[in-house]
């Protein structure tokens, strides 16, 4: 389960810093990159068995001091970077949380399989009779 918004936001750090690309000369005077930091098992929002799903699942993000770093600086806007951080880091505790249902194995009724050969020998029997008749000596 994801843990509300309001509770992320109370233990995570943002840093921020000045970014590169577009923006002109605004890019040298403002910091409007976002670097957002959760350390995972020190939070306190998740349970154990969320703790290791996440920390197999996000082992690439993950540094060696158990900090997960998202980090934005698509907009010239630190407020807009900062929000952008906190939506992607839902969207990744979402993907990475979510549990796929265990498939039942189903067999394939006896019916179906008598249907589906005897659909397959009616239609030989049609092809075989557009034929033309062969003669032997």
């Amino acid at each position: 389960m994801i843990p509300d918004k309001e509770d992320l936001l109370k233990s995570v750090l943002f840093k921020t810093s000045r970014s590169g690309g577009k923006g002109g000369q605004n890019v040298n005077k403002v910091s409007s990159k976002v670097e957002l930091i959760l350390n995972i098992a020190g939070s306190g929002i998740f349970t154990a068995e969320e703790i290791a799903l996440l920390t197999t699942r996000l082992a690439h993000r993950i540094d060696l001091e158990g900090n997960l770093h998202i980090v934005s600086q698509e907009d010239r806007s630190q407020l807009a970077n900062k929000e952008r951080t906190v939506e992607k880091l839902i969207a990744l505790l979402k993907s990475s949380l979510h549990v796929d249902k265990i498939r039942k194995p189903t067999k394939t009724p006896r019916s179906v399989i008598l249907k589906r050969k005897s659909d397959k020998q009616s239609l030989s029997v049609k092809k075989e009779s557009r034929k033309k008749p062969r003669f032997h000596d």
